[in-house]
């Protein structure tokens, strides 16, 4: 808890909403969640997350805005795609759901369709999608189609709210259901896209999970590959709903996301909880732009830089990709020289060396600054520079210089934005 100037204490939600000021509060969807997962170290992402402030803003006030998210093309496809499906009462979505989870044939009873209440509050439809999904996991013989429920997940202490695009109810379990605008072409589709679709669909299953827990009323187990046989609980295998080659009609294939789900909830547990992000905030910290009557932010960007920065972040080359402050915090990474900058995987290799220029010592022979377990890297450094030089050394006369120029450009490379280079 902390203290206001009243004397009186604050909840964690209460500085939540200061630090995001006047602005909306942004929610946290699966993709953010499973971006998140990818990188639980960072405090400064986890913070920004749970008081729901708007990232893409900072960071454009920052100077260093980010083209990050779907392309409106992107967007507009996947909603034409979806709209596709559900036309005469979702009559091109059920074929795939008859083929892959038995629901009746045409012709039955088709499946209930429950109103989620889509115009309430997200935790008013969290609320309905609970009720929802205990009524239909108590019929085991009815089948029921959930359309974009909303799911309540606790990530840190703080809740974040899901929407599934549909759920699909029978046996007293549940399927994921995951639409895609992406194409299946001749029964192959992009493998990166589809193991973006998983990471996300485990962060459903994984609420899911935690709310099948709670309306049985018992823990959610904490073994990341445990699953619970309550009623309600998600299958392990999500349904992946695409277009069949360059038409709008549906191709579905089954996806086993449990190895996802096992990484996504072993890493969440690791987050920091958000009281001790904000206990170790310096008092009067707050992210809001302050825009004025035409919206447009009015704070100054080196105090906003100022509080940003009082957070402190784990930075990786695939932020750039995930995160919309990963220019900036790259900007930060390389002003400060930390060899997080070259990836992850020359981070652990390294050791104990901390910034580039360490790391260049300790290849020229200089270890004075180097100690314990960076002892092995400083050597292995210095033997790789050595064999690099005698390589050199060898080259006839002016092969040397080409080679040399050669080298240096791969090295500059290893410090890409991709830090694929060793």
């Amino acid at each position: 808890m902390n203290v206001s100037l009243f004397g009186q204490t604050e909840s964690p939600l209460q500085r939540l909403a200061e630090l995001r000021g006047r602005a909306p509060q942004r929610s946290l969807d699966a993709r953010a969640l499973a971006a998140l997962a990818a990188n639980p170290g960072c405090r400064r992402r986890a913070l920004l997350d749970a008081a729901g402030v708007d990232k893409a803003a900072v960071a454009g006030r920052l100077g260093r805005p980010a083209p990050f998210g779907q392309s409106p093309f992107a967007i507009t496809r996947g909603n034409v795609f979806e709209a596709r499906l559900k036309e005469d009462g979702y009559a091109a979505l059920l074929e795939p759901l008859r083929r892959h989870l038995g629901l009746p044939p045409e012709g039955a009873e088709p499946p209930a369709v429950p109103d989620l209440l889509r115009r309430a509050t997200p935790a008013v439809r969290a609320e309905r999608t609970r009720q929802v999904l205990a009524e239909a996991a108590a019929d085991p013989a009815a089948w029921t189609l959930l359309d974009h429920p909303m799911l309540r997940l606790t990530v840190a202490g703080s809740p974040a709210y899901l929407e599934p695009d549909a759920l699909v109810v029978h046996g007293g379990r549940c399927t994921v259901v995951e639409i895609k605008s992406f194409p299946v072409l001749d029964g192959t589709a992009d493998p990166a896209k589809v193991g973006a679709a998983a990471r996300q669909a485990a962060v459903y299953v994984l609420a899911l999970q935690q709310t099948a827990a709670e309306l049985a009323g018992v823990a959610a187990s904490a073994d990341p590959y445990a699953e619970q046989a309550l009623p309600g609980s998600p299958e392990p295998v999500v349904l992946l709903v695409c277009p069949r080659d360059f038409t709008n009609r549906p191709t579905a294939a089954p996806v086993d996301v449990r190895r996802e789900l096992a990484t996504t909830r072993r890493q969440l547990a690791r987050l920091t909880r958000v009281e001790e992000l904000l206990a170790a905030l310096p008092p009067g910290t707050t992210f809001d732009l302050e825009a004025d009557d035409s919206g447009a932010p009015t704070r100054p960007p080196q105090e906003l830089a100022a509080a940003v920065e009082a957070v402190p972040a784990a930075y990786s080359p695939d932020c750039i990709s995930t995160c919309e402050l990963g220019f900036h915090c790259r900007a930060q990474a390389r002003c400060s020289g930390v060899v997080e900058q070259l990836g992850r995987g020359v981070r652990g290799e390294l050791g104990a060396i901390r910034t580039v220029g360490a790391a260049l010592a300790a290849a020229a022979g200089a270890t004075g600054d180097v100690d314990g377990d960076g002892d092995d890297a400083a050597e292995r450094l210095a033997y790789a520079a050595g064999l690099r030089a005698e390589a050199l050394a060898a080259l006839p006369a002016g092969v040397s210089g080409a080679s040399g120029a050669s080298g240096a450009s791969g090295a500059s490379g290893a410090s890409g934005p991709d830090g694929g280079g060793r």
